[in-house]
C-alpha cells in the first residue's frame, strides 16, 4: 500500500519528501477523521434519545413515531443530505483555488435550494398520516406518525440549513467548533426530550418538538461561530445577491447529489418493508430491523471518512495539485482498510452477543446471530464503495454515482433480494444477499470509474468550476496546474 501511495507523487521528488507527503497526508486525514465522525455519532443520538422517550409511552405512540422517522427519513433528510453534498464539491474546490469569497456564496446557495426543497417536503409530511393510511397502515399507527411528523417539519429546515454550514466549515478544515456545538445541542436534547414528552403533557408531539429546537440550536450554534470568528472572516461576509445567481449550476449538481444518496438510502427501506410480508413478520421485520440499524452505526464511521476523502479530493483539486488529489484517495483507501477490517472482524466474532442489546427473544438472537457474517461482509463492502463515492464527489462526479447506484441497486439488486428471499425461501437471509450483490456490483463499477478519472483534467475542471484562468504549468512546477485569477 505505501508503494502504491508513493506511486501517487511525482518521481523527481526525493524519496524522503515524497514520505514526507505521505505521513503529511495521513495527519490530515487523521484529523479531520475523528472530529467528523464524533459530531456524526451526536447527530445520530439526536433521533435515538427522542425515540427513547417515546417507547416509553405505549407501543402504538412508539410504532407511530418510528415509522414516521422512516418516512421523514426517505422523503426529507435524504433528499436534503444530498443536496447539500453539491456543497462537497463546490466549497472544497472554491477553498483550494483560493476564492475564499465563493465559500459564503456557494453556501447560500445550499441554503437557498434547501429553502425551496423544504417546501414540498413540509406538504408531504403533513399529509404522512392520509398517505400511510392510503398504504393500508394500521390506523392508529398511521394516526400517531402523522401528528409526528406535523410536529416534525420546521426541525426539517433547521437540518438542512445546518447541514449547509457543517460542509461550509469542513470544506476549510473546520471542525472543532462543529463538534462543541453539536455535543452541546445533544447535551441539552436528552432534558429536553425529557420535559417534552414525559412532563408536559405533549407525548409524541414533545417528541418532535425536541427535535425541532435541537435541529435550529445546531443551525443557530453554528450560525453565530461562522458570523463572529476570525477564520471564516474571508469565506463569509455575509448575505448576497450573488447567491441567487447562476442557482442552476448549484440545483443540477445538487440534484445529481440527492439522487445519488436517495436511491441507496431507499432500497434498504424497502428491504425493510419487504420483510413485513416474510412468513413470521415479526421475527424478519425485527431482524431486518437490527441489521440496518447496525449497518447505520458502522456508516456512522465511514461517512466520516468519505467526508474527509471529499474534502481533501476536493480541496487539492481546486489548487491545482492533481497529484495530491490521487495520494489522498490512497491514503483514504488505506485507512479505510484498518477500520472496515476491525470493525467487521469484531462484528463476526460478538455475534452470539449483538442481538442481545436490542432483543430477549432466542429466536431473535439466534437468526441474529446468523445474519451477522453476512452484515460483515455487506459492510466491509460498503466501505470501501462509501470512500469512492465520496472521492466522486470532490471531483464533482455525482451524476455517474447516480447511475451507477440506480444500476446496482434497481436493476440488479433489489430484484435478486426478491429472487433470494421469496422465491429460493432464504427469507431475511435472502432480502440481505440481494443488497451484497447490489453493493458488491455497486463497488466495481465506482472502483472503475476511479480508475479511469484524468487527475489533471478534473484539476483544470475544478479551477475552471471555481472561476479561475488556468494556464499551461512552468517546468520548475510541472506535476501542478498554474492558474491565474481572472
Amino acid at each position: 500500500m505505501e508503494r502504491e501511495m508513493e506511486a501517487a507523487i511525482p518521481s523527481s521528488e526525493p524519496t524522503t519528501d515524497r514520505k514526507n507527503l505521505i505521513s503529511s497526508e495521513i495527519k490530515k486525514q487523521v484529523r479531520l477523521a475523528g472530529p467528523i465522525i464524533i459530531i456524526n455519532v451526536f447527530l445520530s443520538l439526536l433521533q435515538i434519545i427522542s425515540i427513547m422517550f417515546v417507547g416509553h409511552l405505549g407501543e402504538v405512540q412508539l410504532s407511530g413515531a418510528s415509522l414516521a422517522t422512516s418516512m421523514a427519513g426517505v422523503t426529507g433528510f435524504s433528499p436534503m443530505v444530498g443536496l447539500a453534498c453539491a456543497l462537497d464539491t463546490l466549497c472544497g474546490q472554491a477553498f483550494g483555488a483560493k476564492k475564499y469569497s465563493m465559500l459564503g456564496v456557494q453556501a447560500q446557495r445550499g441554503m437557498v435550494s434547501i429553502c425551496i426543497l423544504f417546501i414540498p417536503v413540509a406538504v408531504i409530511w403533513a399529509n404522512v398520516g392520509n398517505i400511510l393510511l392510503l398504504l393500508k397502515q394500521d390506523v392508529a399507527i398511521a394516526n400517531e406518525a402523522g401528528i409526528y411528523a406535523k410536529w416534525f417539519i420546521p426541525g426539517i429546515l433547521g437540518f438542512g440549513i445546518h447541514q449547509c454550514e457543517m460542509k461550509f466549515l469542513q470544506s476549510q478544515n473546520i471542525v472543532f467548533p462543529m463538534v462543541l456545538t453539536s455535543g452541546l445541542t445533544t447535551l441539552l436534547h436528552l432534558p429536553l426530550s425529557w420535559f417534552l414528552v414525559t412532563k408536559s403533557g405533549f407525548g409524541t408531539r414533545g417528541s418532535a418538538l425536541s427535535l425541532d429546537i435541537s435541529y435550529w440550536l445546531n443551525a443557530i450554534f453554528l450560525a453565530i461561530y461562522i458570523k463572529f470568528t476570525p477564520k471564516c472572516k474571508n469565506t463569509w461576509n455575509g448575505f448576497s445577491k450573488q447567491a441567487f445567481k447562476d442557482l442552476k449550476v448549484f440545483v443540477k449538481l445538487g440534484a445529481a447529489s440527492s439522487i445519488m444518496v436517495c436511491l441507496e438510502y431507499w432500497s434498504y427501506e424497502i428491504i425493510v418493508i419487504a420483510s413485513g410480508i416474510l412468513p413470521h413478520p415479526e421475527v424478519q421485520a425485527s431482524v431486518l430491523a437490527i441489521s440496518l440499524n447496525t449497518m447505520n452505526m458502522m456508516f456512522t464511521i465511514v461517512a466520516g471518512l468519505c467526508s474527509v476523502v471529499s474534502i481533501r479530493v476536493s480541496n487539492e483539486l481546486g489548487s491545482g495539485q492533481p497529484r495530491r488529489a490521487k495520494l489522498a484517495v490512497k491514503v483514504m483507501m488505506f485507512i479505510i482498510t484498518m477500520e472496515a477490517s476491525v470493525v467487521c472482524l469484531g462484528l463476526f466474532f460478538f455475534r452470539n452477543v449483538w442481538g442481545k442489546l436490542y432483543s430477549n427473544e432466542p429466536e431473535v438472537l439466534q437468526y441474529m446471530a446468523s445474519m451477522a457474517p453476512l452484515i460483515s461482509i455487506s459492510a466491509f463492502i460498503d466501505a470501501f464503495q462509501c470512500g469512492l463515492s465520496g472521492v466522486a464527489r470532490g471531483c464533482g462526479r455525482q451524476k455517474i454515482c447516480a447511475f451507477i447506484n440506480f444500476g446496482a441497486y434497481y436493476i440488479i439488486g433489489l430484484p435478486l433480494a426478491f429472487v433470494f428471499g421469496f422465491l429460493l425461501h432464504l427469507q431475511g437471509k435472502g432480502l440481505w444477499m440481494g443488497m451484497i450483490c447490489a453493493i458488491f456490483v455497486q463497488l466495481m463499477c465506482l472502483i472503475i470509474a476511479t480508475i479511469m478519472i484524468k487527475w489533471d483534467k478534473e484539476a483544470i475542471n475544478a479551477l475552471k468550476r471555481t472561476g479561475t484562468e488556468v494556464s499551461a504549468p512552468s517546468n520548475q512546477n510541472k506535476h501542478s496546474i498554474e492558474m491565474t485569477q481572472m
